[in-house]
C-alpha cells in the first residue's frame, strides 16, 4: 500500500468557495443521481431530499453547499461547470420550481428539500450528507390502514456520503480509498520511506512522483495534466488580480488584490526603488486566488479550496523572482508538492472539519515550501526539512471562519502562509537536511492535535473569531 495520490487527483480544477463544502457535495449529488439512473428508479422519483450534517450543516449555507447539491443532481461537474450556473441553484429557487436530474427526469424542488443538521455528527466524518429519493404512493387516495387520506411518499433510495477534504468523497460503508502498491513502481507510506527511495535510486522527490505518475498516466498525459493544472492556477491569479468590488456574503469584504497589484506595478516602474517587492507580490498572488475562491469562481484545490492560494502564489513567486525558472521547473514544483501532500492526506488529514486549519493551510504551506526548496536546488532531505518547518509552525491552527464564509481570516491567512513557505524553504537550504523533528513526526502530531481540538474550532463557526467578531 502506498500513500501516493496522483497530482491529477490531488490538484483538481473546481469552483469556490470550498472543496469540502462545495466541490465534494456536488460530486456526491452527481454520484447519487447517476446511481438512481443506473438502478432504473429515476422515472419513479418525484422528490429528492438532502440532509447536511455536522460541519456541512453548520457552515454549508455560507459555503454554498445547497447550491452545489442541486447543481450536482442536475449533472453539473465542478471541473467543467460554469460557476454562474451553480450560484443560486438553491438559494434562488422560486415557488413551484423544478429540477431536471441527470438523465433528463424533472422533479419538483423547494428550498425545504435541503435540511441543515449541524448538531448531528455521523461517525464516518464531520462532513456528511444523506440524499434520499422519494416516489408517489401506490394508491394516493388510500392509506396503508385502509382509511382515505394522503399516503406518505415512498422512500425509493438513500445514500450517505462523506466529503473528506480536497473535493474527495467516500460513500458510507465504503473503505477509505487506497491503491495497492503494484501499479506504482516506487510506493511509499512515510517520508522516511520516500527519502530511502531517493537514496536507493539516486532520485529527487519529484522524480519519485514522476515515475509513479507515468506508470499510471504515461508521460504525455501527465505533462499535459500538470500544465492544465498550472494554467488554471495562473488564470485564477490573473482573474483575482484584476477583479474589484465586494465579495458575496454578509461581511461586505472588499477585494484588495487588484489595488495591491496596481500599487506594486507603479512602484516597480520607479527608476530608483528602495525595497524588494517580491514578498508583497507573493501576498498579492495569494489574495487574488482566495478572493476568487470566496466569490465562487474557478479555482484549483491545492490541496483544498480554503488553502488554494498558497501553492499558486509560491509558484508565481518562483517564476517571477527566481532566475532560470521555467515550465519544467513548474512541473517539478507541482510533483514535489503532491509527493508531500500525499503523505499528509494518508497519515493525517487535509480537511478543516477534521483537523482544523492546520490540516488545510498547514498542509498547503508544507507542500509549497518543500516544492520551492526543490526547485531552488534543495536535496531530498532539505526538501523534507522545509516541509516539516512549514507544517510545524501551523500546528494547532483553528478553522473558525466568520459568518461561515471562506473570507475572514482565510484570505489573509493564505497570504501569510505563502510567506512562511518561502521562509521555511530558504531556512532549510541553509542547512544540510539534518534536523531533530521529522516530517513524519510533525504530520502525526498534526493528526493528534486535530483529534484533540474542540469541534467548535473545526469549520463550524462556533468558536474563535467566528463568535468574537461583530458582524456589521
Amino acid at each position: 500500500m502506498t500513500a501516493y495520490v496522483s497530482a491529477l487527483d490531488l490538484f483538481s480544477i473546481g469552483i469556490g468557495p470550498s472543496s469540502s463544502h462545495t466541490v465534494g457535495p456536488m460530486r456526491a449529488a452527481g454520484v447519487f443521481a447517476q446511481q438512481l439512473a443506473d438502478s432504473g428508479l429515476l422515472p419513479q422519483v418525484v422528490r429528492v431530499h438532502c440532509s447536511l450534517f455536522g460541519s456541512l450543516g453548520s457552515t454549508g449555507l455560507g459555503h454554498g453547499t445547497p447550491d452545489a447539491v442541486l447543481a450536482g443532481l442536475a449533472g453539473f461537474r465542478p471541473e467543467t461547470c460554469d460557476p454562474n450556473d451553480v450560484r443560486g441553484a438553491w438559494s434562488g429557487l422560486a415557488p413551484g420550481a423544478t429540477l431536471t436530474l441527470i438523465g433528463g427526469h424533472t422533479i419538483a424542488i423547494a428550498a425545504s428539500d435541503v435540511h441543515f443538521e449541524p448538531r448531528t455528527r455521523l461517525p464516518g466524518h464531520p462532513n456528511a450528507l444523506t440524499l434520499s429519493a422519494w416516489g408517489e404512493p401506490a394508491d394516493p387516495g388510500q392509506t396503508s390502514s385502509g382509511q382515505t387520506g394522503p399516503e406518505p411518499a415512498v422512500a425509493l433510495f438513500e445514500q450517505t456520503f462523506y466529503s473528506i477534504g480536497g473535493g474527495f468523497i467516500r460513500q458510507d460503508g465504503e473503505r477509505p480509498a487506497t491503491r495497492s502498491g503494484a501499479p506504482y513502481p516506487l510506493p511509499y507510506s512515510s517520508s522516511a520511506e520516500l527519502l530511502a527511495l531517493c537514496d536507493e535510486y539516486e532520485l529527487a522527490i519529484c522524480d519519485v512522483a514522476r515515475r509513479n505518475e507515468e506508470a499510471i498516466h504515461g508521460a504525455a498525459t501527465l505533462d499535459a495534466g500538470l500544465d492544465a493544472i498550472w494554467n488554471a492556477m495562473h488564470v485564477c491569479v490573473e482573474a483575482g488580480l484584476n477583479a474589484t468590488g465586494t465579495l458575496p456574503g454578509g461581511l461586505k469584504v472588499k477585494r484588495r488584490a487588484a489595488a495591491v497589484r496596481q500599487r506594486l506595478e507603479e512602484y516597480d516602474r520607479l527608476p530608483l526603488r528602495e525595497r524588494d517587492t517580491s514578498t508583497e507580490w507573493l501576498h498579492a498572488f495569494a489574495l487574488a486566488v482566495n478572493e476568487e475562491n470566496a466569490a465562487g469562481g474557478r479555482v484549483v484545490t491545492a490541496p483544498t479550496n480554503g488553502a488554494a492560494g498558497i501553492i499558486p502564489a509560491v509558484g508565481h513567486y518562483y517564476l517571477r523572482f527566481v532566475p532560470g525558472a521555467d515550465a519544467g521547473g513548474l512541473r517539478r514544483y507541482l510533483l514535489t508538492a503532491v509527493a508531500i501532500g500525499s503523505l499528509v492526506k494518508a497519515n493525517a488529514s487535509i480537511s478543516g472539519a477534521e483537523g482544523g486549519c492546520q490540516a488545510e493551510v498547514g498542509s498547503a504551506c508544507a507542500m509549497a515550501s518543500g516544492a520551492l526548496c526543490a526547485v531552488l536546488g534543495g536535496t531530498p532531505r532539505q526538501v523534507e526539512n522545509a516541509a516539516e518547518i512549514a507544517m510545524e509552525h501551523h500546528l494547532g491552527l483553528t478553522c473558525d471562519p466568520v459568518g461561515g464564509l471562506v473570507q475572514v481570516p482565510c484570505i489573509e491567512r493564505n497570504a501569510i502562509a505563502s510567506s512562511t513557505a518561502v521562509s521555511a524553504a530558504r531556512l532549510a537550504l541553509h542547512g544540510d537536511g539534518t534536523h531533530l523533528v521529522s516530517l513524519d513526526t510533525v504530520i502525526e502530531t498534526m493528526r493528534q492535535t486535530g483529534l484533540d481540538m474542540s469541534t467548535k474550532y473545526k469549520e463550524t463557526s462556533e468558536g474563535g473569531l467566528a463568535v468574537n467578531v461583530i458582524e456589521c
